[in-house]
C-alpha cells in the first residue's frame, strides 16, 4: 500500500516510516511528489490533520496520512498546543521554540511543569472520503529546565518522561516510537485498519 505523508517534517517522516516498517506500507513524503504544505487554518488538531490529508490526496490521487500534533503545557493553559511548530514565530525553528517555552516557564517549579504531547492521525483513502480514519495518542511528562539529549526533533530535548527517567531526545528511536504519542496513535490506526 502506498501512502503519501501530508507533511514536510522530516522528523515525523522518519518516525512514521519506522513505525510502519514491516507491514507492507510505503510512506512517501508529499514533498517528493511536489506537494507543498497545506494552510493550517483549523482551530483544532483534528481539523488541521483533515485539511492536510485532503490537500495531499487531492493533488496526488494517493491515500494520505496526516499527523497534527503538539505539546500542551498545563502551566501555560495548554500552550503552545496547536501552534507548537510556530510558537516563536518562524515555522519549524525548534531551537527558538524551545527557547521561548523555557522563557515562559522561567521560575515555574518542577511540580507545575507538567505537559503532554498530543497527536491525531487522519487517514483519507481519497479526497472525498466521507469516513476518514481518525485516531489519537497522548504522552505525559514534564518540561525540563534545559535541553537534554541529541536525538529526536521538535521539543524532544525538553520533554521529560518521568516513568523512564529520560528526555525524549535521550531515547533510542525504536524505544521512543513504542511509547510516544505518535506511536500510540499509529498503533490505534493499525488496529482500525486490521478491522476493515
Amino acid at each position: 500500500m502506498k501512502l503519501v505523508l501530508a507533511s514536510s517534517n522530516h522528523g515525523k517522516l522518519e518516525e512514521l516510516r519506522g513505525l510502519l516498517s514491516g507491514n507492507g506500507t510505503e510512506l512517501i513524503a508529499q514533498s517528493d511528489l511536489g506537494v507543498e504544505d497545506a494552510d493550517e487554518t483549523g482551530i483544532t488538531f483534528v481539523e488541521n490533520a483533515l485539511l492536510k490529508a485532503r490537500h495531499a490526496t487531492r493533488i496526488t490521487g494517493l491515500p494520505a496520512l496526516a499527523d497534527d500534533s503538539g505539546i500542551c503545557v498545563d502551566a501555560l493553559d495548554g500552550a503552545p498546543g496547536l501552534y507548537s511548530a510556530r510558537y516563536a514565530g518562524e515555522h519549524g525553528n525548534a531551537s527558538r521554540n524551545i527557547d521561548k517555552l523555557l522563557e515562559e516557564l522561567d521560575g515555574v517549579p518542577d511540580e507545575r511543569r507538567t505537559a503532554h504531547f498530543y497527536c491525531v492521525l487522519v487517514l483519507l483513502r481519497h479526497a472525498d472520503d466521507p469516513q476518514p480514519l481518525i485516531v489519537e495518542g497522548q504522552w505525559n511528562g514534564r518540561i525540563l529546565h534545559e535541553p537534554r539529549g541529541s536525538g529526536g526533533h521538535g521539543y524532544d530535548p525538553v520533554f521529560f518522561d518521568p516513568v523512564h527517567g529520560q528526555s525524549a531526545a535521550e531515547m533510542e528511536l525504536p524505544f521512543k516510537n513504542g511509547i510516544s504519542h505518535r506511536g500510540k496513535a499509529l498503533a490505534a490506526l493499525k488496529k482500525r485498519l486490521a478491522a476493515l
